[in-house]
């Protein structure tokens, strides 16, 4: 969930990270930021990928089974239940929800929700709160078809000195185990994630036996987060071994420059990778969202898909710093700008973007093409929408 979308639905976030702030010392210490490359990662000519079904919402501070649907930052989808898996980054109350979500004929059908679980620790009871707040935000869940368990993400609390983490639980909500992650993936005041801007996305390969865990923005040590007139530091794409719990790989990429400038110019603005997924052993999908203050809620959020070759970028896993000359970001294709679905024009068109967090593929459709369904987070803001979009993917481009 980004800081931008923040600031117009959820202050107490707002507190918690200036809070943080101020507790890390982080204001005025971090290092000087080194150059980022230009040219060493080049966006690729676009292709046109998607061709969009349409739009399902669900309805704002929806009540379900004693909670309130929103916040949901990730979803995915098991083809053998039929069954969609969402969960929300309310870390008051770690949960996810399962649905169902009809595709046929070319239609979107309205989202079904089924259950509610509640995720909770490796005993059963709830997950506490130290005294300087919750010790988990959850961001993004998959299905483990293998071992019919849940991988999911947390993003942390630096108040809580709890780190960004990745976490493994059954069905049932119980925690099975939870990874170890490179101590580069710690708060600290000078180096390591920015609050709020770690991991956000998670995709498992298609064998099952890997995760690739990514960053939302660089890291202190390795460069600035993006503006509207220059592209961000290097995030971090880092892939797990799911049968040791041992990290393996790490990839750099280059988040675009924010579309456009805030207004005021002295607003709020971010870009930054919201979800990843798999597209074939070594392909991956890469979702930049960002927002510019300013535009109202219909034009102010900003979608990109990317799809990105893992094989091509150097590994940086042992890079305690990355900086240029000393690694190569993998290169980004454009797949999509989302923009090009919204307003007026021929075919199906949407009335506005959302805070688009999670990414799955769904059903095989009719063409024998995949489809690829995504969800907004709707930070529990009655300004903004529980927004499910779904696409056609084109295997072949037109």
């Amino acid at each position: 969930m980004p800081p931008s979308q923040k600031q117009n639905s959820s202050r107490r976030q707002l507190i918690i990270a200036a809070a943080a702030t101020a507790a890390l010392g982080l204001s005025g210490c971090t290092p000087p930021i080194p150059p980022q490359p230009t040219g060493a990662a080049p966006l690729l000519p676009a292709t046109a990928r998607l061709r969009l079904i349409g739009e399902a919402r669900l309805p704002n501070r929806m009540d379900f089974q004693g909670t309130t649907v929103g916040g949901l930052s990730g979803i995915d989808y098991d083809p053998a239940s039929g069954l969609y898996y969402l969960i929300s980054d309310d870390g008051d109350l770690p949960r996810f929800y399962t649905a169902r979500l009809q595709l046929d004929g070319g239609q979107i059908g309205e989202l079904e929700l089924l259950r509610m679980t509640t995720l909770r620790r490796t005993d059963g009871s709830p997950w506490p709160f130290s005294l300087t707040g919750k010790l988990i935000d959850p961001e993004s869940m998959r299905w483990r078809a293998a071992s019919r368990t849940l991988l999911w993400t947390s993003e942390g609390n630096a108040l809580a000195s709890a780190s960004p983490t990745l976490y493994e639980s059954q069905p049932d909500g119980t925690l099975l185990r939870q990874f170890s992650l490179p101590p580069v993936f710690d708060f600290s005041p000078t180096q390591g994630p920015r609050i709020n801007l770690s991991l956000e996305g998670l995709a498992l390969s298609l064998d099952g036996k890997t995760a690739w865990l990514s960053m939302e923005a660089a890291m202190r040590q390795d460069g600035p987060v993006p503006t509207p007139t220059a592209a961000g530091g290097p995030c971090r794409l880092t892939q797990l071994d799911l049968e040791s719990g041992k990290v393996v790989r790490q990839v750099a990429v280059i988040p675009d420059a924010i579309p456009r400038p805030p207004v005021p110019a002295t607003a709020h603005a971010d870009n930054g990778i919201s979800e990843i997924l798999m597209l074939d052993a070594s392909r991956m999908l890469v979702l930049e969202r960002a927002y510019m203050a300013g535009y109202g809620a219909d034009t102010g959020n900003s979608l990109r898909l990317f799809m990105v070759d893992t094989r091509q970028g150097s590994d940086t896993l042992a890079l305690p710093v990355l900086q240029v000359g000393n690694y190569t970001p993998a290169p980004k294709t454009l797949l999509a700008d989302f923009s090009a679905f919204v307003g007026p024009g021929p075919g199906k068109r949407l009335d506005r973007l959302d805070n688009t967090e999670g990414m799955t593929w769904g059903p095989r459709l009719a063409s024998g093409n995949r489809s690829l369904v995504f969800i907004s987070d709707d930070n529990f803001n009655r300004r903004q929408i529980t927004q499910l979009l779904a696409f056609e993917f084109l295997e072949t481009p037109p």
